[in-house]
Order: C-alpha cells, then structure tokens, then sequence
C-alpha cells in the first residue's frame, strides 16, 4: 500500500495521459467514421446508391486497416507518426495509430447499426419525396441513435484496452506504468493498481454509455 501511495503522482500523470489518448483518438473516430459507415451502406451493392466497385475497395480498406493488430500497426507506421507529430515515443506519438485504427473500427459499427434498421423507414421516407439526405440525416440517423451511442461506447471501451498496448513502445498512460513499474521493476501493487484503474475507468465507460443509450431510445417507455 505504501508503495502505491509514493506512486500516486505516477499513477495521476499515467491516468491523464490515457484520458489524453482516449480524448482525441474517439472524437476523431466518430468524426471521421461516421461519414465513412454512410458512404459504406449508402454505396453499397444494395445501397441508397449503389456503387459496387467504389463501395468494393473502400470496403477492402476498412477491413485491411482493421484486421491490424493495434501493437503491429503501431510500430509499422512509426515513419507516418515522426512526420506527423515529430516523434515516434509519448502519448502524442500513440495517439496516431490509435486514431487510424478507430475510424475504420468506428466506420464499421455505424455501417452495421444503420444496416439493422431494415429497409421499411426508408422506403416510407422514398414514398414521401424525401431526397437521400433527408433519409440519412432525418431518418436513419435519428433511429439509429441509441445503436450509434453504443457503438462509441464499445470503440472507446476497446481503445482504452489498445491505449494499454502503448506501454510496450513508451508511449505513457496506465499499460507503460504497469510495465514500467509492475513488470520491469517487479512492483506486484502498482500493477494490481493500474489493473484496478482499467477496471474501473471500463466500468464508468460502460456503464455510462448504456445509460445514455438507453435514454436516447424513443421505443423504450417509462
């Protein structure tokens, strides 16, 4: 315990620099990938407007960039990362690939949640004069919702276990602490508290997410 106690500025700075990481990757991925999951059901072969060789090699994209594991993407795009952010080392650094890995993972989710609402509000919208943008932005988004807030929940849930992996190349948060200190140094209470961390900042997401989901869901009556 005392142990953790003279680890607590550590503990704090490792927190702030996951909050960091987590606080620009998935604003970024719900900008970025919320468009692309439109485009992706928009154009697909069954689509609003189908595009099917379009809709083919920007499909083949998503699934590339997402089948990377995140440490292997990490290390193999450290040249792009130095140019962008000017170093391969620090949270600045990871939050790089961990934003290019969570657009098309976020991108895939939307596509999915617009995809499940089935194709009777739209043909009801077509029957009605409703252009392509007013069916995307009045009608499948607006159903959608609920899902929508699920789905950033899952990606943030799943990048805060990614943000962990950081620790292995420096780049900070809670995984460096816990490997810095808990593994390298055989501190067996700083990892049970860095373990405890994850655990807990998990369980607020989730729990947090679901609530505000649940609230945004018009079928759902008190």
């Amino acid at each position: 315990m005392n142990l953790v106690i003279e680890r607590l500025p550590e503990i704090n700075q490792a927190m702030l620099e996951t909050f960091a990481m987590i606080a620009v990757a998935i604003p970024v991925a719900v900008l970025l990938g919320t468009p692309l999951g439109i485009w992706l059901f928009v154009h697909a072969p069954d689509g609003l407007a189908p595009r099917p060789r379009s809709h083919a090699i920007v499909s083949g994209l998503v699934n590339m960039i997402r089948s990377f594991p995140f440490l292997i993407l990490l290390i193999a795009i450290i040249p792009f990362t130095r140019f962008v952010v000017g170093t391969s080392v620090g949270t600045a650094a990871v939050i790089v690939p961990l934003t290019i890995n969570a657009i098309p993972y976020f991108a895939r989710l939307v596509e999915q949640n617009i995809t499940q609402l089935g194709s009777g509000a739209v043909e009801a919208s077509r029957a009605m004069g409703a252009t392509r943008g007013q069916i995307i932005r009045n009608v499948l988004l607006v159903d959608a919702k609920p899902g929508l807030i699920g789905s950033i929940t899952i990606t943030t849930v799943s990048f805060i276990s990614y943000s962990a992996m950081s620790g292995l190349v420096g780049g900070g948060g809670i995984g460096d602490l816990a490997i810095r200190y808990g593994y390298y140094r055989y501190e067996t209470p700083t990892m049970i508290a860095a373990i405890v961390l994850m655990v807990l900042l998990v369980s607020l997401v989730q729990f947090t997410g679901t609530r505000v989901a649940r609230a945004s869901d018009r079928r759902i009556t008190a």
